[in-house]
């Protein structure tokens, strides 16, 4: 989706520019456009003076646009939040989940079944209308990804999504969920999950995680990916592989019968393998008519997780994946978790549904879908699941300036 909105800064060139840089946006330096990566490295030199001038002698900002909701805050990491835009409308004629209206957003069809520990077996309409919203849910991703690229503010982001749903006739189903702000997740750097979307710019060699799950009809259709933003650093993007080879591990795996604390045991054993740590504070779900049920799936070894699976269970798995600890503690807006110890976090997550067989991947992008944006990216081999073909997720390294 093209954001047009100056000419190119590069003398001689007079394309339409989309992309802003970064440290401009920091600084509160309004326009600097560029309509590519190339344009921007090339004028770098010259254009950087300007950030200078922004500056005194001392190297401290002169424009005092500083952000700090928390000043007593310790943070854990570089990053900081920013300035978030008003929360977004939903068209009356979309059907609604029941927390959407709800005043604290309490979902209260959840808490009328909360500690059961029964796990859902879907009937062939229940399974049709999960296969219908996780179809639509991936299609809303996919817009997302067309977005992510440097300059990009997580706000401008979840505005994507939020319209990409509203076109589908989707409810944005994070929207007021136990009154979360926005239409999606996107969480950056050392944000594990949760991450409110705001009006920080991506900068080059940043990651970030989308989370986006649409309501369709009664029905929840749940799936992440993380994105690479630039020029990311070898150990940050062996951090986003090992993520998804852990979700496709355990992936691997879903059958009747199998325990559901096996899954843990096999991301745990793959993530530990390369030096990194497996989150347990947050883990995959039930879902299909509620957003959040049972059964519990944890990510990390050892679990003491209830449930043996049958066909017609439908969950995620969505394992977060850290450099270093597995700790993490929650910023004072009482949603963005990030680690402990400072260091980057990935995520990656599908909706699946058990079958006679083992599994389909309800929220898989198809190898035929030309609608992916044209970008550089790391692919793995196409792999043959229950007879069908999927295109595994892709990982954007550098997404074209027209996105």
């Amino acid at each position: 989706m093209s954001i047009a909105l100056g000419m190119c800064e590069t003398p001689g060139c007079n394309a339409v520019a989309s992309l802003q840089c970064p440290t401009c946006l920091k600084i509160g330096i309004q326009g600097s456009y560029f309509c590519s990566q190339n344009c921007f490295k090339g004028s770098w030199k010259t254009h950087k003076v300007i950030h200078q001038l922004a500056k005194g002698e001392n190297g401290n900002k002169v424009i005092t646009d500083h952000y700090n909701p928390w000043p007593t805050y310790n943070y854990t990491g570089k990053l900081r939040p920013y300035k978030r835009e008003q929360r977004r409308e939903v068209p009356e004629r979309i059907a609604r989940p029941d927390y959407a209206l709800h005043p604290a957003g309490i979902p209260l069809s959840e808490q009328a079944v909360k500690g059961s520990g029964q796990i859902k077996i879907l009937d062939d309409e229940e399974i049709e209308g999960m296969r219908v919203a996780c179809k639509l849910g991936r299609e809303v991703l996919d817009e997302a990804a067309k977005t992510c690229d440097i300059g990009v503010t997580t706000a401008e982001i979840d505005r994507v999504v939020h319209e990409a749903c509203i076109e589908r006739d989707c409810y944005p189903s994070p929207l007021n969920y136990y009154q979360f702000p926005a239409s999606c997740c996107t969480s950056v750097n050392e944000v594990i999950c949760h991450g409110i979307p705001d009006t920080r710019p991506l900068q080059d060699g940043d990651i970030c995680n989308v989370d986006v799950t649409v309501y369709h009809n009664g029905f929840h259709g749940d799936l992440n990916e993380t994105f690479l933003v630039g020029n990311v650093k070898p150990e940050v993007k062996k951090l986003v592989e090992v993520t998804y080879e852990c979700l496709s591990k355990a992936i691997d795996i879903v059958k009747p019968g199998e325990k559901y604390r096996e899954i843990g045991n096999v991301i745990q054993k793959h993530a530990q393998a390369h030096g990194l740590s497996v989150v347990r504070s947050y883990c995959g779900h039930g879902i299909h008519r509620l957003f959040h049920t049972a059964p519990n799936v944890p990510h990390y070894a050892k679990n003491k997780a209830v449930g043996v699976m049958k066909p017609g269970h439908c969950f995620t798995i969505e394992p977060m994946i850290s450099q270093g600890t597995w700790k993490d503690e929650t910023w004072p807006d009482n949603w963005t978790a990030v680690t402990l110890d400072g260091q980057w976090s990935a995520q990656f997550e599908h909706t699946l549904l058990v079958t006679e067989t083992g599994c389909d991947i309800l929220t898989k992008r198809l190898a035929n879908d030309a609608t992916f944006p044209s970008c550089k990216c790391i692919i793995r081999t196409k792999k043959e699941i229950n007879g069908t073909i999927e295109l595994p997720l892709q990982f954007c390294v550098e997404v074209s300036g027209s996105m």
